[in-house]
C-alpha cells in the first residue's frame, strides 16, 4: 500500500487515531482463555498476536473463537492462540490512505485492520465502524442534498399545500370569531 499523498487522508491523521486504546497484544504460544479473559476486561472484539519485537504475525477475533474453538469443540484453556488466529493478516502503515483501506476492508470483507508504523509495530486496530465514522458526514451531506433536490423538485406541490393549510388554519380562525 502506498503513503498517501493528500493531506490529512493517512491514518495517522484520523481523530481517533491517537484517541484508540493501545491493542490487546499475545504471544502466540498464550493460551486461547488467557486472549478471551482479557477482551472480555477490556471489551474488546479481539487480541493482536506479535512476535517478541512487536511485530503482527496474527490475528484472533470473537468469530475465530466460536468457529474455530467453540465449534471444533476445542479446551480454551489448552488451546493456543496459533492454533485459531488469523495467520499473516493484512497490516496496514500508519501513512497509508484511509480510502484505499476503507475499499480494501469492503471489498475483501474483514472487520479489523492492525496499523503498524515505520518498524512494522503494532500501533492500533482500525474497526469497520473507524472507518464508518469517516464516511458518516459525507453522508449527512448527500442526503441533505438529496432532500433540498427534492423539495425544489417539487417546490410547485409545496407552495399549493402550504396555501391550503394557511387558508384552512385562517377559515378555523374566521368561523371560531364569530
Amino acid at each position: 500500500m502506498a503513503t498517501s499523498n493528500r493531506v490529512g487522508m493517512q491514518l495517522r491523521d484520523r481523530p481517533e487515531y491517537e484517541n484508540k486504546p493501545r491493542p490487546l497484544t499475545f504471544a502466540p504460544e498464550a493460551s486461547v482463555a488467557e486472549a478471551v479473559d482479557a477482551m472480555c476486561k477490556k471489551n474488546f472484539g479481539s487480541v493482536i498476536v506479535v512476535d517478541p519485537e512487536d511485530k503482527v504475525i496474527g490475528v484472533m477475533t470473537e468469530r475465530d473463537v466460536m468457529r474455530k474453538l467453540v465449534h471444533a469443540g476445542l479446551d480454551a484453556k489448552t488451546t493456543k492462540l496459533t492454533e485459531i488466529m488469523t495467520h499473516e493478516p493484512r497490516v496496514a502503515q500508519e501513512t497509508d490512505d484511509v480510502v484505499d483501506w476503507l475499499r480494501i476492508m469492503s471489498n475483501d470483507r474483514f472487520r479489523r485492520l492492525p496499523v503498524v508504523d515505520q518498524e512494522g509495530r503494532i500501533k492500533a486496530v482500525f474497526t469497520q465502524g473507524d472507518f464508518v465514522s469517516y464516511t458518516w458526514p459525507d453522508l449527512v451531506y448527500q442526503a441533505s442534498q438529496l432532500a433540498r433536490a427534492s423539495l425544489a423538485r417539487n417546490y410547485a406541490v409545496w407552495l399549493i399545500g402550504g396555501g391550503i393549510a394557511l387558508y384552512t388554519l385562517l377559515m378555523i380562525i374566521v368561523v371560531r370569531s364569530l
